[in-house]
């Protein structure tokens, strides 16, 4: 599943909305981090966008930018390839706020050694109405755990909500249950490595719960927020030629 698609055959290449996901079986539904633009902001957000004004949007897509950017490198490292960050003509790859973050992973891994049972893996259910890509499924210390990767300055309500929401989609597509749902913070204000029963490091920590019920409970009912607000919605698409002759 991706976020395109192209055809040799008419020489196109046809962009998909992101916002959706989309299979021949399933069609197309909304993805959970969509369906939670719907959940209401706090004061603290308002707060930040009358403080920020016009500069709100850049740094939202700076953020966005730095959160799929770590989430590759974490992707390349669990896989198994050598992620660098100076290529062999002497240019920096990454900003050394996201190598930062990313060595925090490395740290993590290092000294916890998950067991990776699953990595981006895309999960799309009509019979639910959403979809979204669970970052990882990890064996931990006898417990398996659905943990997202988040580079956020805080810990959002939300994350919660998105988490249980993917718990339900391991659920009902793949008949996997989880023992507990985490989120691994690599922008923490940790200083050390806490408590015996704490998993966390310099900047980084990993934040957990087992119980998801009333979480679940909130994203249906934000669920059903956004199809109220969104009812008529379709998916956009944009399609170009591959070639152009004049």
């Amino acid at each position: 599943m991706s976020n395109y698609t192209i055809n040799f055959e008419s020489k196109q290449l046809t962009l998909l909305d992101s916002r959706f996901y989309t299979t021949p079986e399933e069609g197309w539904v909304p993805s959970v981090t969509t369906i939670l633009q719907a959940f209401p902001k706090d004061i603290h957000f308002l707060k930040w966008l009358k403080e920020n004004g016009e500069e709100a949007d850049s740094i939202r897509d700076a953020a966005g930018r730095r959160g799929s950017n770590v989430h590759a490198l974490t992707e390349q490292y669990d896989a198994g390839l050598e992620v660098s960050l100076i290529t062999d003509e002497g240019r920096v790859n990454y900003s050394l706020e996201e190598w930062a973050m990313f060595e925090r992973y490395v740290d993590f891994s290092t000294k916890h050694s998950p067991e990776i049972i699953q990595s981006e893996q895309n999960y799309v259910s009509k019979s639910l109405g959403f979809a979204g890509t669970v970052d990882r499924i990890i064996k931990l210390y006898n417990e398996t755990i659905l943990v997202d990767i988040k580079t956020s300055n805080s810990v959002h309500p939300t994350y919660w909500l998105q988490l249980a929401a993917y718990r339900e989609l391991l659920r009902a597509n793949a008949n996997i249950e989880v023992d507990k749902v985490a989120i691994l913070w690599l922008n923490a204000k940790t200083r050390t490595e806490g408590r015996k029963d704490q998993i966390q490091g310099l900047g980084w920590q990993l934040v957990s719960k087992t119980d998801t019920d009333n979480d679940w409970e909130l994203f249906k009912h934000t669920h059903a927020l956004w199809l109220a607000q969104n009812k008529d919605i379709t998916p956009r698409r944009l399609t170009y030629s591959l070639t152009h002759k004049k």
